[in-house]
């Protein structure tokens, strides 16, 4: 068996063929970036690789002053004795897989990503390997997402529900991929406006800039401050909730759009009246399909529920080992 071409080390998932990086967690002279959340995306590194269509989030969460070389998707690039290229990831706004080819083998580090449609990034795309580093957020039989349009016919009724009952609609969500996400899904269904708490607002015109059609969105700073928002739905992060800005919605009904609602305990939990599962990440399915779809030989698993997920894979003869790293789950 060959030395894998992409190894764990303090600094990060390293490849020494190429001498960089893969979103580590610590700078680095060379780091390869598979998207802009800030667990992938640090500052502090002397040079960045990552996706093109990803360049506006990127510099976004790590300055426009970074040294960022930046590659169309399967736009082929040489890192020391490594040919290395991107390719979607079906996360968010592009998101990368890193692929990296070096004496006769082909890693792939999956980053973050999803197998479901989503309008407002390009759709993962499988690649043949002989080793496949794939997240696990969601690691466990459990997790099943429905199909979208479910979920969207879901949160309208609820949207609705509030408009009869004149209440404020405030929906907590993630402000980078899944707030886009929402705001796109939306605009395909209603023509309505979505009102946004102001921490959503710059990379939500991060997405316009590059194209991505959305709901239209107005500040609630912009609106009067005796405005009540009866039956208007607006979009805040999850830190939102019971901050003083929340006191100005008089008897909102609040939700929280996640992964993590499919378990309703987590609702409870976080004091929201609805959960919506919407998530950026691959479900336990998806997770199956594509490792199986990549014919890897080999499979490592980082951040989330990697135990289940390496256990089911070598009780199917896969060899499969977990990796504890620094990354983050859902976002």
């Amino acid at each position: 068996m060959h030395s894998p071409l992409i190894v764990l080390t303090s600094s990060g998932l390293y490849c020494p063929a190429g001498d960089f990086y893969i979103d580590p967690w610590r700078p680095v002279a060379r780091a390869v970036i598979t998207h802009g959340h800030s667990d992938h995306a640090r500052s502090g590194s002397a040079l960045y690789h990552a996706a093109e269509s990803g360049l506006p989030i990127l510099t976004h969460r790590i300055g426009t002053e970074a040294p960022i070389h930046a590659h169309a998707y399967a736009q082929t690039f040489t890192l020391g004795d490594a040919k290395v290229s991107l390719h979607p990831a079906g996360h968010i706004l592009g998101s990368a897989q890193v692929r990296v080819e070096h004496a006769g083998q082909v890693w792939v580090a999956s980053g973050d990503y999803k197998r479901d449609p989503d309008p407002t990034c390009a759709p993962f795309e499988v690649i043949p390997c002989d080793g496949f580093i794939t997240e696990a957020t969601f690691g466990l039989p459990c997790y099943r997402w429905a199909p979208m349009e479910e979920t969207i016919d879901d949160l309208l009724s609820w949207w609705d529900r509030c408009v009869r009952e004149k209440t404020p609609a405030i929906l907590c969500c993630y402000a980078l991929g899944k707030a886009q996400r929402l705001l796109a899904e939306l605009a395909l269904r209603v023509d309505r406006k979505v009102y946004l708490h102001g921490a959503m607002a710059p990379l939500v015109e991060r997405y316009r800039d590059a194209g991505v059609y959305m709901a239209a969105t107005e500040l609630v700073s912009e609106s009067a401050r005796a405005r009540d928002f009866s039956g208007e739905l607006i979009l805040a992060p999850p830190s939102a909730t019971g901050s003083p800005w929340m006191r100005r919605f008089a008897s909102a009904s609040t939700a929280f759009a996640s992964g993590w609602m499919l378990i309703r305990g987590n609702r409870r939990r976080r004091g929201y009246d609805r959960g919506f599962v919407v998530s950026d990440h691959a479900d336990w399915p998806s997770l199956i399909d594509t490792i199986r779809a990549t014919g890897a030989r080999h499979v490592l698993a980082t951040h989330g529920n990697t135990d289940a997920l390496v256990a089911y894979l070598r009780e199917t003869g896969v060899d499969a080992q977990a990796l504890r790293t620094e990354l983050g789950g859902e976002d």
